[in-house]
């Protein structure tokens, strides 16, 4: 088995989802911060980086059964994957979340301040999802599915408006960090998303639905961060050494 002290966190998880959940349980940022060697992640946790490659190395040692090997998929089947089912789900809980937490102030506020920051950090994030999103769909994403084409078909790759794929995705990550950071705020704000002994149904709800939009959020920007993103790179200086 290889050496896994320096290798990219990211990379670990691209390789083998399952492993997401290891450093999840050890708060540790994989998606937005993925590029961190496992000693660098272990060092800022004050961790043992051995009991972390341990555990990596039993979740790898198992069966793999079920999971879907995102690093073999064509680059805009990738970019349609997140699109549809990522950008979808952020799309249809927003409207979901927003009125559940603005009654959760409401009703519990008074007894349970850290609600209005929690409300607060969701809707700014919820706002600058929505902005984040569009421009992913209406500027990188395509200028990727150009590139598969390009490839496919042999053709000259015309030079995009922003010069390099790099650009906006660059400016994709800057933002990723942002809602990341948003997130950590809500989690800690939340004590993990546990809902207190007074807590009605309303309030466990909204509280799972928080951390199911986290999750999903952590696998979106892995999926970009981790494959799309540095694979669309390699693909734009592979068609450029080309022409």
């Amino acid at each position: 088995m290889e050496n896994l002290t320096e290798k990219p966190i990211g990379q670990i998880v691209a390789e083998d989802y399952r492993t997401a959940q290891i450093f999840k349980n050890h708060k540790i940022d994989f998606c937005c911060q993925g590029n961190r060697s496992i000693q660098e992640a272990a060092d800022k946790k004050k961790l043992d980086a051995q009991v972390l490659i341990n555990e990596i190395k039993a979740v790898q040692q198992g069966k793999q059964e079920g999971t879907i090997d995102f690093k073999s998929w064509p680059l805009d089947l990738l970019a349609d994957y997140i699109e549809k089912k990522h950008h979808r789900y952020v799309e249809e809980k927003i409207p979901v979340l927003k009125p559940y937490l603005e009654k959760l102030c409401k009703v519990h506020g008074e007894r349970h301040p850290e609600l209005f920051e929690i409300t607060e950090h969701f809707n700014k994030s919820a706002g600058e999802l929505a902005a984040h999103m569009k421009k992913e769909e209406i500027i990188l994403f395509p200028a990727i599915r150009k590139m598969v084409q390009a490839k496919q078909t042999g053709s000259k790759l015309e030079k995009p408006h922003f010069g390099t794929v790099q650009n906006p995705i660059q400016m994709m990550m800057v933002e990723h960090e942002t809602e990341g950071e948003r997130f950590r705020l809500i989690d800690e704000l939340s004590n993990n998303y546990t809902p207190p002994q007074d807590a009605c149904n309303t309030y466990r709800v909204t509280f799972a639905l928080l951390q199911e939009f986290e999750n999903d959020l952590h696998r979106h920007i892995h999926l970009e961060n981790n494959i799309l993103f540095p694979n669309s790179a390699q693909l734009e200086m592979e068609l450029s050494s080309e022409n």
